[in-house]
């Protein structure tokens, strides 16, 4: 079971990124997925989620409003829209996915990609 994360780079405050995760191994359909993110030198934190039954949207509060989360189950693809970027925003973010029929825990991470944002 693999995720691979990517689509991240450098980019000026005020920009945007899009980040793709692509699941391999079996089928997410039915899984929660999301991301989280890490700089350096702090903890790893919350960014977005999808919750399994539903389709509810998830964001922590430093994101809200200005990112996106989706997936295309059919194609175990899942997607981070980052908008109106912020040097605070550089970390690695994470993509993420639990077991299938679960919200909780995320049994499986990618590899991470690196956002730089630039002031």
């Amino acid at each position: 079971v693999q995720l691979q994360a990517s689509g991240g780079g450098m980019v000026q405050a005020g920009g945007s990124l899009r980040l793709s995760c692509a699941a391999s191994g079996r089928t997410f359909s039915s899984a929660s997925v999301g991301w989280y993110r890490q700089a350096q030198g702090k903890q790893r934190e919350f960014v977005a989620a999808i919750d399994w039954k539903g389709g509810s949207q998830y964001y922590g509060d430093a994101v809200k409003d200005r990112f996106a989360i989706s997936r295309i189950k059919a194609l175990n693809m899942m997607y981070l829209q980052m908008n109106s970027l912020k040097p605070e925003d550089t970390a690695v973010y994470y993509c993420v996915a639990t077991e299938e029929g679960r919200s909780w825990p995320y049994d499986y991470w990618g590899q991470g990609t690196l956002v730089t944002v630039s002031s």
